[in-house]
């Protein structure tokens, strides 16, 4: 399905050539209302879209934009739009971004507080997985300085009852990162199988009662069904019981919302595609906030990283044909005390960065000289 486009960029000579004649393609004919990724929003009194303060606070931007080295005539791909706390950082300092999100509220907002940059910035309502069809339509193969991925849930997704994150307030067993589109956890609640739960509770919550959670549920959904966050956390607690501080429900809430979203389908589609894209130079930065995503993205730039492979059946070590990136650190970066004390939600976040090495042929030859 093609990306639906926002009505913006007055001025795109700041783009690549190719991205800004095919941008300009992609502009809507002039309607009434405005048009944000390819649905009205509804303008409050002045004209504007109403910027909801306090929205999402970014994670790590300093760190962030400090290793993606943001500059003028430099065009970067923010694939979590999410608040455009991250994507601002790039902006003020000169450079172009087109700006992803698979959640329209989070594009509604971003494009309200990134308007005075909006001759630099596209906004595009696009799961990043789906990122390489974009690239590839408008060619812009090794032309990346940087790409961003800033993993999880939003601040605004957390604390809207209706989008149903958290069972802090009582809402909807929705989960979806893209309303628009796809079943909802309370679906998925209803249509799975006692084992296809036990799997889903185990791989993705690492929920040590994931039988006994399973099996309970499919006893329960035969009389009643789960319709509210609040219905099923209490229900969790009352299988599982207290066991720590933190509620029983929470690995639960975890796993259901990453199966909704295949957030590590997502994630690894993404990884397998970024030495396509990033230029020479270019750096990937990718923040996670739990072990599951952290793990993927580890083991992906570890074993994009090491310039030799060796094997017992091997009479010495070869170079790696894959070895596309140089790691920026070597272990992921932790948020500092002082942003943790601001923002406690950002004590788990982890950041890794990467840099690409000259492209295939040329390393392959460099590491085997």
């Amino acid at each position: 399905m093609r990306p639906v486009w926002s009505d913006w960029l007055p001025h795109l000579a700041a783009w690549p050539e190719r991205l800004r004649v095919w941008l300009d393609q992609q502009k809507p004919s002039a309607g009434g209302g405005l048009v944000v990724s390819g649905r009205q929003a509804s303008p409050e009194p002045g004209g504007e879209t109403a910027v909801v303060a306090g929205y999402h606070q970014s994670v790590m931007a300093d760190e962030v934009a400090h290793f993606l080295a943001p500059g003028p005539n430099k065009l970067y791909l923010d694939g979590t739009l999410g608040g455009g706390g991250h994507s601002e950082r790039l902006l003020r300092a000169g450079a172009s971004v087109l700006g992803l999100d698979q959640d329209l509220e989070a594009i509604d907002y971003a494009r309200q507080r990134l308007s005075e940059h909006e001759d630099r910035v596209a906004f595009i309502h696009m799961n990043f997985r789906d990122y390489p069809s974009l690239l590839r339509e408008v060619g812009l193969e090794k032309e990346l300085d940087g790409i961003l991925l800033d993993l999880g849930v939003s601040s605004w997704q957390l604390d809207t009852a209706e989008r149903g994150f958290s069972f802090s307030k009582d809402g909807p067993l929705d989960m979806r990162m893209d309303g628009t589109r796809g079943r909802t956890a309370a679906d998925l609640l209803a249509e799975a199988s006692e084992e296809e739960l036990r799997r889903i509770f185990r791989e993705y919550g690492e929920e040590p009662l994931a039988h006994r959670v399973a099996g309970a549920i499919v006893r329960r959904r035969a009389a009643a069904p789960f319709r509210t966050t609040g219905d099923l956390a209490t229900f969790v607690e009352e299988v599982c019981g207290r066991r720590s501080g933190k509620h029983p429900a929470t690995r639960v809430f975890q796993a259901l919302r990453m199966e909704v979203n295949d957030e590590l389908g997502a994630l690894r589609a993404a990884l397998e595609e970024l030495p396509k894209w990033l230029k020479a130079g270019g750096r990937v930065a990718i923040i996670t906030f739990h072990s599951l995503e952290d793990r993927v993205v580890k083991q992906y730039f570890s074993e994009h990283s090491r310039p030799l492979l060796d094997r017992p059946e091997w009479p010495g070590p070869r170079p790696n044909p894959e070895c596309y990136f140089r790691l920026v650190v070597r272990k992921g970066l932790a948020p500092s005390a002082e942003e943790i004390a601001a923002n406690p939600r950002a004590r788990s976040a982890r950041l890794r960065v990467a840099e690409r090495l000259p492209h295939h042929e040329e390393a392959a030859q460099k590491i085997a000289e």
